[in-house]
């Protein structure tokens, strides 16, 4: 596979940042991603309430197009670095009170994100990072924690 790239781009803003696969770390978590995002999707980014400063994004509709349970644990953390993108899924009624499946696309905009949720630590794949102005990026974050969801869209660079 060549090296592989994303986006994530805020639509409000008119702004958007390119994203590093780290396919070396996380080849099939990566390649499974690259391989979903044939489209951009258009997703709602809403802010963590345990993790800290990361927003969050479901991958839904067409781009669930493969099976989540067949992605290996692959350069997992609970402590990402600012700009690192983390792929996590949850199955069916696996959280007491959320009996929908979890397809999460996160990305950590500054230090002391954690990945911990109500169950406690959670490992999560990092499949990439931000590699563009993350001070723009953290700034466009912050507005969804202090203003509310925003719509962005996900996909890869071709």
């Amino acid at each position: 596979m060549a090296e592989p790239g994303f986006f994530i781009e805020f639509i409000e803003l008119r702004a958007r940042w390119p994203i590093r696969a780290y396919s070396d770390l996380a080849p099939r978590t990566c390649e499974t991603l690259w391989n979903a995002l044939k489209s951009p999707v258009l997703e709602t980014a809403v802010h963590a309430m345990f993790a800290g400063p990361e927003i969050m994004m479901g991958l839904t509709g067409p781009a669930q197009n493969f099976d989540p349970k067949a992605i290996p644990n692959e350069n997992q953390t609970c402590f990402p670095a600012p700009g690192e993108c983390l792929w996590f899924y949850q199955g069916k009624n696996a959280m007491h009170g959320l009996p929908d499946e979890l397809w999460e696309i996160g990305i950590f905009y500054d230090a002391g994100g954690r990945t911990f949720g109500p169950l406690g630590w959670t490992p999560v794949n990092i499949f990439g990072r931000v590699s563009e102005d993350l001070d723009g990026f953290a700034e466009a974050c912050r507005a969804i924690r202090l203003e509310g969801a925003k719509s962005i869209r996900f996909g890869r660079i071709d």
